[in-house]
């Protein structure tokens, strides 16, 4: 059974003195409450994955294995499944799920995560995903301190709230125009795997639940026990980018500016190329192309011209005949360390971890 916030109580009411099982010391356990919002067509693999995840923390294992660490004080949760108007919700694949309340009956949280949608039959997430009572109640618990955490096309649902607007923030990468299209004020980056601004997380993925749930639990309760968790459940703690499973050419095939710009930096041989010198090439000014490039990816030329050079770099690690380091000097880097630095910020492993996976 979980419990529930008591509206008429102080937050204090969190802290509660108790004694270690293990090493008989008294502290203050902190209590957190997170709430799973459940909305129709979500995602069940989402949905009941961040409670399954979340029920880890609570086991006597993870808590002694917290206090063999020195941690200060064992996490204590509170998890609740809510709904708009607190009835069952059919999820994405016709099945009917409970909840335990309605959000209006909830004062205060610490965390609510919002999972996908499983897509239309064009790929797309519902039009409509909140009414204006959630959108009101979400934007109220933001204003009293929550964290609101958004995986795949559950953005959408803080995209409704205006939750994003000024924002910087992501979503799956086929997702991506669509984020823009609907949330114009939006600050949408291209294929991030994850992004924290100001409170609002969004991250990219159907799976992407699980970068939020640890996301939530190091900012809760700290980083050794979402590595506790991580470790326990055996998921890397570390999200991966998404630039791995993006199709080739994906990003620029959806638009003549960025497949001008590509062929551009092709033509160079992938080797260094300043802002300057791409903006030269495609006869356009420079304040002009990054305009341009910032409202199509999110990103600064910089950053576009390094992306294309990066995923040339996968392309040329496919190759076991060439080292690391002559790919690098083959893409223009004078400094391999920059290549392998630059790699990893980009895609979440090293060179050498990319060219493994390949072979896997």
């Amino acid at each position: 059974m979980r419990l529930y916030p008591n509206n008429n109580v102080d937050r204090e009411w969190q802290k509660r003195q108790r004694t270690c099982n293990y090493c008989q010391l008294k502290f203050f356990i902190t209590m957190s409450i997170i709430v799973i919002a459940a909305f129709n067509n979500a995602l069940p693999s989402a949905l009941m994955g961040m409670a399954d995840v979340l029920s880890l923390s609570r086991l006597n294992f993870i808590q002694k294995m917290r206090t063999e660490q020195n941690l200060e004080a064992p996490w204590n949760l509170q998890v609740i499944i809510a709904s708009h108007d607190g009835q069952p919700i059919t999820d994405g694949q016709g099945c009917t799920i409970s909840v335990d309340t309605d959000f209006a009956s909830i004062d205060h949280c610490d965390a609510i995560l919002i999972p996908g949608f499983v897509p239309d039959t064009q790929g797309h997430p519902p039009k409509k995903i909140t009414n204006k009572q959630t959108r009101s109640w979400l934007a109220h618990q933001y204003k009293k301190g929550a964290l609101l955490c958004g995986s795949c096309s559950g953005v959408f649902a803080l995209g409704e709230a205006s939750l994003l607007n000024s924002r910087r923030c992501t979503t799956t990468w086929w997702l991506h125009d669509e984020l823009r299209q609907r949330f114009s004020k939006a600050n949408a980056v291209w294929a991030s795997e994850l992004i924290s601004s100001q409170r609002i997380v969004t991250a990219g993925g159907p799976l992407s639940w699980v970068n939020i749930i640890l996301y939530v639990i190091r900012e809760l309760a700290g980083a050794d026990t979402a590595k506790i968790i991580a470790d326990f459940s055996v998921v890397d703690a570390i999200p991966k980018s998404q630039n791995l499973y993006v199709p080739q050419g994906y990003l620029t095939s959806k638009d003549p500016f960025l497949a001008e710009a590509e062929h551009a930096i092709r033509q160079a041989h992938y080797l260094h190329m300043s802002t300057l010198d791409l903006a030269k090439s495609m006869a356009v000014s420079q304040r002009t192309l990054n305009r341009k490039l910032k409202s199509l990816t999110g990103e600064t030329p910089k950053a576009f011209i390094d992306n294309i050079r990066i995923n040339h770099a996968c392309t040329l690690l496919s190759n076991a005949n060439k080292s690391i380091k002559d790919i690098a000097l083959a893409l223009g880097y004078s400094d391999d360390t920059v290549f392998r630095r630059l790699f990893q910020k980009r895609i979440k492993m090293t060179p050498s971890a990319y060219r493994q996976r390949l072979n896997s």
